[in-house]
């Protein structure tokens, strides 16, 4: 089969690889119909995630149609359509007992190393390094489905493909940021980047009860789109101080919730945005926290922090005292993406939300190597690319 394989910093290829075979029977094996490349892709494109293999294939953003399945699957059927989410998770440990699909005990083979990294593991994840189990992506014509029965989810007939394909990720993503922001009638949000995930977080406080909600970014054709499909207030952080405008737009008292929607690769202005680069790029630091830092300085006294962006190791300068003086709630994490996929179905197919509207670019899955540099140099106004093998 084709199939999208990373080969370092950078470069990333379509090459001819070996078929998948079930190899457990909770297994199966789904051809690929979409695909899509995610902001977390290009941090395995940018070389920040370490323990990754020349030839690793890429994707965890995928739905298809289930060719095969293993004995022990009973919840799916060959020719049934299904979307996957980005988290394999067991469904019987003490973690997915409580809901809390990320931290599964039992779907990371490579947990050890994990460990010694964080000190402990969270799930496998598909297409994401050797660290969380080094299994094979959906950017592919075929995929393996470990714990199928699980985590695929069969979709009913009359929706599209496009729908469908963010309930593997960025749709439940962008929903768990905002229902960790706990938001309150009236509360005033704010976003730190426009990215896809953002762009989800900003629909999904509205749809939580939030008043407002303030974006942040640089990019124009982002602010346009959190403006016109989000309805959100939006803010050019190069044009003005954010923190002081979000001070001026909330009566001097700061956002009620703030997400980091950016993560480890953030942009910025002025000495510190200078340091993190300079720092990261000879690996004294792991990740910019610029986003982060602002977060912290802007949300108001009892706030609360939500850090859907992702982070892999070690940062410097972080305001901690900020937040602990201001009493600020933070939570974080892998999104818990089993927990949602079935209540955000709902919302589609009731017509509240179209999550195909974030797509901007749609390829075929030979023209891999093309969109994700459209989409790290943010060419042709490129927010969201869909792969189609």
């Amino acid at each position: 089969m084709r199939a999208v394989c990373w080969y370092g910093a950078g470069d990333v290829r379509v090459e001819r690889v070996a078929d998948p075979v079930l190899l457990n029977p909770r297994d199966a094996i789904v051809r690929v119909t979409r695909a899509a490349i995610c902001g977390s892709d290009l941090h395995l494109f940018g070389g920040f995630i370490p323990s990754m293999k020349a030839g690793d294939i890429l994707g965890h953003e995928f739905m298809g149609e289930v060719v095969e399945v293993g004995t022990g699957v009973s919840t799916i059927s060959r020719g049934d359509r299904v979307v996957v989410p980005f988290v394999i998770a067991c469904g019987r440990c003490f973690f997915c007992q409580r809901e809390l699909w990320s931290l599964c005990d039992n779907s990371n083979p490579n947990s050890a190393r994990l460990e010694k990294v964080y000190g402990d593991s969270g799930a496998g994840l598909f297409g994401y390094s050797h660290l969380y189990g080094g299994y094979a992506g959906g950017q592919a014509e075929y995929v393996r489905v470990p714990f199928a029965d699980v985590g695929a989810l069969k979709l009913p007939e009359g929706l599209d493909d496009e729908q469908a394909l963010f309930l593997s990720d960025i749709f439940p993503t962008g929903y768990m940021a905002a229902e960790n922001c706990t938001i309150q009638s009236g509360d005033v949000v704010a976003v730190w980047g426009c990215g896809p995930v953002g762009q989800f977080a900003i629909k999904s406080a509205y749809m939580l009860g939030a008043e407002r909600v303030i974006a942040i970014d640089r990019f124009p054709e982002r602010l346009r789109m959190a403006e016109s499909l989000g309805k959100a207030e939006v803010l050019n952080y190069e044009d003005l101080d954010a923190i002081e405008e979000l001070k001026d737009r909330t009566g001097g008292r700061g956002p009620d919730a703030c997400i980091d929607a950016v993560g480890m690769e953030a942009h910025g202005t002025g000495a510190t945005a200078f340091y993190d680069r300079a720092k990261q790029a000879v690996r004294l630091e792991t990740d910019r926290p610029t986003a982060l830092r602002e977060a912290i300085q802007a949300c108001r006294k009892g706030g609360t922090l939500s850090i859907p962006g992702v982070y892999g190791g070690f940062i410097d300068k972080v305001p901690l005292g900020a937040a602990f003086a201001k009493g600020l709630t933070i939570r974080m994490g892998q999104t818990h993406v089993h927990r949602y996929m079935r209540p955000l179905l709902g919302r589609i197919q009731r017509d509240e939300i179209d999550p195909s509207l974030v797509i901007t670019h749609r390829m075929a899955l030979d023209d891999a190597p093309r969109g994700y540099r459209m989409f790290r140099d943010k060419e042709d106004e490129c927010i969201k690319v869909v792969l189609r093998p």
